[in-house]
């Protein structure tokens, strides 16, 4: 069985990464966002292996030296970050990861797995995502501010990804992100594996 790939999607805040992924799970059953773990306690209907895994500061920063984790950082003063054993169990089962980091952690990633695929979700305009984070309606103007320079500073490592997608029309964002899973499923290797048993009968027949 072919081992499923490793992608890495990074966006600005408020480029619809988020509503991008939730689209693509909807309707891709051989792809998974990862379970990340986190220090921060457990909200009100969240599920510990689901949303997160919770876990002590203790236990994390024993995890960080004992390099259990493909990224992590602090954020808020809480850490996160994603397990490399428990990506390395769901591709073996041959689904697709994906990691929801940002520019710093996918860095970190590449770094550890040169194999995995990045894409890199862009807003139309600056202004275009300035309307968006207005439109939440949940930060006030200094916040916005904030977040808009930080997507300029995101922004610019877009170089650094495999992948480019554009998200103005979400439909047409959907279908290439869609695309891109696709694409990767379809190189020689993965179909080499995945169709081995079928590639040998039809070899051991020219043969004969």
């Amino acid at each position: 069985m072919a081992k499923g790939q490793l992608f890495i999607i990074s966006a600005p805040s408020g480029a619809g990464k988020t509503s991008l992924v939730a689209a693509l799970l909807r309707q891709d059953p051989l792809a998974q966002v990862s379970v990340s773990h986190t220090t921060r306690a457990m909200r009100p209907g969240e599920e510990n292996g689901v949303n997160y895994f919770f876990v002590s500061r203790e236990e994390f920063l024993d995890g960080v030296e004992k390099q259990e984790f493909l990224e992590h950082a602090e954020v808020f003063g809480n850490f996160y970050g994603t397990s490399q054993l428990w990506v390395d169990q769901t591709l073996e089962k041959g689904i697709d990861v994906i990691l929801e980091i940002d520019w710093q952690g996918a860095q970190q990633v590449r770094k550890l797995r040169p194999e995995a695929r990045s894409i890199f979700i862009l807003p139309p305009s600056l202004e275009a995502l300035k309307q968006r984070l207005e439109g939440r309606g949940q930060d006030a103007p200094e916040v916005i501010a904030r977040r808009l320079q930080e997507a300029a500073e995101e922004i610019s490592h877009y170089g650094e990804f495999n992948y480019l997608v554009v998200n103005d029309v979400f439909e047409q964002a959907l279908d290439d992100l869609q695309s891109i899973f696709r694409a990767e499923r379809l190189t020689l290797e993965v179909q080499s594996l995945r169709h081995a048993e079928q590639l040998s009968k039809m070899l051991s027949t020219v043969a004969e």
